[in-house]
């Protein structure tokens, strides 16, 4: 019966590693989920705030740029339409070059979430 206990302790032992390794796990991926969502909510939010002081300042200095063109050429609508000219063609550039911006975002993103920070 010496050996059958035996093989029992080694079991008994071997279960409750295997039940700690699955607790530790499951606590890490937690934390990991808990970190990757914290960064990504973070990330929004100064996206968000800063984008939002941004698009202002893009807004006025636009204004204050299409009424220096139509003081310029004596007419305010030309440069109102000079300024919508500039933003449509900054527009067709970015929509060209929409695949690489995406490349560019997933690549600086994928080295946040699939790096070990062990």
């Amino acid at each position: 019966m010496n050996v059958f206990e035996s093989i029992g302790d080694k079991t008994d032992r071997a279960t409750d590693i295997g039940e700690k390794y699955i607790k530790v796990s499951h606590q890490y991926f937690r934390l990991k989920l808990f970190q990757q969502l914290t960064f990504s909510v973070s990330m929004v939010a100064k996206l968000v705030v800063i984008g939002a002081f941004i698009i202002l300042g893009i807004i006025f200095g636009a204004v204050a740029v299409a009424i220096s063109i139509g003081n310029f050429y004596n007419s305010l609508p030309i440069g109102y339409l000079s300024v919508a000219v500039l933003f449509f063609l900054l527009g067709l550039i970015l929509y060209f070059t929409r695949k690489s911006i995406n490349t560019f975002i997933i690549k600086k993103m994928s080295l946040k979430f699939f790096t070990e920070d062990d």
